[in-house]
């Protein structure tokens, strides 16, 4: 394994994040290509964790866009700050070279940065998180090329801004629409899966050292089989990990039908999937018959 892979894994493991080695090498692609990473899976597989992990990694800032429907450009890349304008013009306004006292409202000074134009103006490469870009508009992708193809951003008045520093990108998506050829083109790519059950109970034993293994089994192997069933949301990791500790204040050591039916809100968040999981029993989901 490259030296440099295998301390991401490690630094990674001692900030509380298990990596396996090939997300590890996609992150390495991603600090030496100078590429952004394009991360899809399912909601909860750690997607979002994985960028701010990064950013204690590299010591540096992490800076979150959290994409949604009807996503612009004045919310996510500059907006100019329209009373610092009128202002300067109110004192200004006996100057007889307007064109000058254009350039001046029309500078630097006068822009409200949003997240990605804050991201390649950093005076040191930062972390930006591109959050569920799948829930933008299409539109909003365009917006994103040249920013993810050249690290710059183009404002009419201003022309060209070109990067200080260029951050390491990171974009999520849970797939809730198909993302643009153009878009998967500029980026790495690596699909963030459900871990496996070893790997899980890993995890839950390196956040919550003092639970029993035998628990942490339990409730692993109880989360994979829900996984497997027919629900509006499988619970992720930071479910188990809520449950996890929801049974350990409460100083179960085994999970019965009544524990299930008294802490089944920590996993399920959605009433058909809760109603569901009250009508089996633990040992259909510990013990499930292929």
């Amino acid at each position: 394994m490259n030296k440099e892979i295998n301390a991401i894994i490690k630094d990674f493991y001692n900030n509380d994040y298990i990596l396996n080695e090939e997300l590890a090498t996609s992150l390495f692609l991603l600090k030496n290509l100078e590429k952004p990473l394009l991360l899809e899976g399912n909601p909860g597989v750690g997607k979002t964790m994985l960028a701010k992990t990064l950013a204690s990694h590299l010591g540096t800032n992490l800076i979150r866009l959290q994409c949604y429907e009807g996503l612009d450009v004045s919310t996510s890349i500059y907006e100019w700050n329209y009373q610092k304008q009128l202002l300067h013009i109110k004192l200004f306004e006996s100057e007889k070279d307007k064109k000058a006292l254009e350039n001046q409202i029309f500078s630097m000074d006068y822009v409200l940065q949003r997240p990605l134009l804050q991201s390649i103006r950093a005076d040191k490469p930062v972390v930006l998180l591109i959050d569920e870009i799948d829930r933008a508009d299409e539109e909003f992708e365009a917006y994103l090329l040249e920013l993810l193809s050249d690290f710059q951003i183009s404002i009419p008045e201003l022309g060209t801004i070109k990067a200080t520093t260029k951050p390491f990108v990171i974009l999520t998506s849970n797939r809730t629409r198909e993302l643009s050829d153009a878009l998967r083109r500029r980026c790495l790519y690596h699909w963030v899966d459900f871990p496996s059950k070893a790997k899980e109970i890993d995890i839950i034993a390196k956040k919550l050292p003092n639970i029993d293994q035998v628990l942490a089994t339990q409730v692993v192997t109880f989360i994979h089989n829900l996984r497997k069933s027919s629900l509006h949301k499988p619970p992720g990791i930071a479910e188990s990990l809520d449950w996890a500790k929801t049974l350990l204040l409460m100083n179960v050591d085994n999970i019965t039908d009544e524990i299930v039916h008294n802490t089944i809100g920590s996993v399920l968040k959605h009433k058909d999937d809760v109603d569901f999981v009250r009508n089996k029993t633990v040992q259909e989901f510990l013990f499930p018959i292929d």
